[in-house]
């Protein structure tokens, strides 16, 4: 019998992984619909829900199972494929949630800990519509008032706020950047930036703070530890699971397709075997690199910072190269709105510009190599 590899699921925790592949086949159905509508796939967030893969996520202590971050890439993965709207919000939820447990004191931990396992939403807004990819360095000040600070500004790219109870929210307290839980109340509005070009029903709009009140008793203290984001985790894997829709959508297509000329299918064509079988190349290696990734995560590796923009970079990479691909080998009627080749090719620019694009992740690369051999 053959070993797993070290960046496998492990064992006993691989139900879950087989728990979210039933769950992506069913918002595989749906998924095009929610894009045409825009609307937040929320059946589908309350059925990951329901399945228990929320709450085993969080640390033992909490009630969770620890589920390791190799398993969180793969689930991510599947489901991305899938409808990669609902994936997109989970990730920020799960990220926003066990941020949240992770990073507050005990009590407060133990507090929204109980709000997850009870089926309440979560969301980031981390993103200042003036602050571009610098979601961790907060602009905007929050200032000393009544039981805490007060906040008046705006987030935006907030995927699933409209529907959120509790949000992860960051601003400058005394210059320093700062972390707080807060709960929806009337001083949040939710205010719509526009349609998304892809990944429409994500539900993200640019969420507006009047006077809000940043709770001291919700304000999370220096970490003590490092522990890896599930946000960073995870948006490799959305943007793997949109490569591996493009990857299946060609070789559909091209199955399907027969060459007039020659009465033979698409799939007979050189060039595309060709170009199908480099592309496929190119995301096994991005898929290896992530999962290295999510190994480093697993053990709290100090490298994982460093390989998150790498496996991010890589991910976005093969997602756009195979949506091309996907419209290349399907013409013409890769253009229609029936086709969901035009939409795995928005859905793939999507990732692309998600913090941290692909161009701050090629120039913070790029920093750290200079750096390096300027010390040699």
């Amino acid at each position: 019998m053959t070993e797993p590899h070290p960046f496998a699921p492990p064992a006993d925790e691989r139900h879950w992984v087989d728990t979210a592949a039933g769950l992506a086949a069913k918002f595989a159905t749906t998924a095009a619909a929610f894009d045409e509508s825009a609307q937040v796939p929320l059946e589908n967030l309350e059925a990951l829900h329901a399945s228990g893969l929320d709450k085993a996520l969080l640390p033992s202590e909490f009630g969770g199972q620890d589920l390791s971050y190799r398993s969180y890439g793969e689930i991510v993965r599947l489901l991305s494929e899938a409808c990669p709207s609902t994936a997109c919000i989970w990730v920020m939820h799960i990220g926003a949630a066990i941020g949240l447990v992770t990073m507050s004191t005990p009590e407060v931990a133990r507090f929204y800990a109980d709000e997850l396992i009870a089926g309440r939403r979560f969301a980031n807004a981390l993103s200042e519509p003036s602050g571009g990819n610098l979601f961790l360095l907060p602009q905007q000040h929050a200032y000393p008032a009544a039981g805490g600070f007060r906040l008046t500004g705006a987030k935006r790219f907030t995927s699933g706020c409209e529907i959120a109870d509790h949000f992860l929210v960051n601003a400058l307290v005394e210059n320093q950047p700062t972390f707080f839980g807060v709960a929806v109340d009337d001083t949040i509005r939710f205010l719509p930036i526009g349609d998304t070009m892809g990944m429409r029903a994500n539900g993200s709009r640019l969420v507006e703070f009047a006077d809000t009140l940043l709770r001291d008793d919700r304000r999370c203290p220096p970490p003590t530890r490092r522990r890896p984001n599930h946000i960073g985790a995870g948006l490799a894997f959305l943007s793997l699971g949109v490569a591996d829709a493009a990857v299946k959508a060609t070789v559909e297509h091209a199955r399907s397709r027969v060459i007039p000329t020659t009465g033979e299918p698409l799939a007979t064509m050189q060039w595309l075997r060709f170009d199908l079988a480099t592309t496929h190349s190119h995301l096994e290696a991005a898929v290896m690199y992530a999962r290295h990734m999510t190994w480093l995560a697993d053990q709290n590796d100090p490298g994982f910072l460093a390989a998150t923009l790498r496996a991010k970079l890589l991910a976005n990479q093969i997602a756009v190269d195979a949506a091309q691909l996907a419209l290349k080998a399907g013409g013409g009627s890769g253009y229609l709105s029936t086709s969901p080749i035009q939409r795995i090719l928005r859905d793939a620019y999507a990732g692309w510009v998600m913090a941290y694009s692909v161009e701050v992740c090629r120039d913070q690369i790029s920093t750290e190599l200079f750096a390096a051999f300027e010390e040699k």
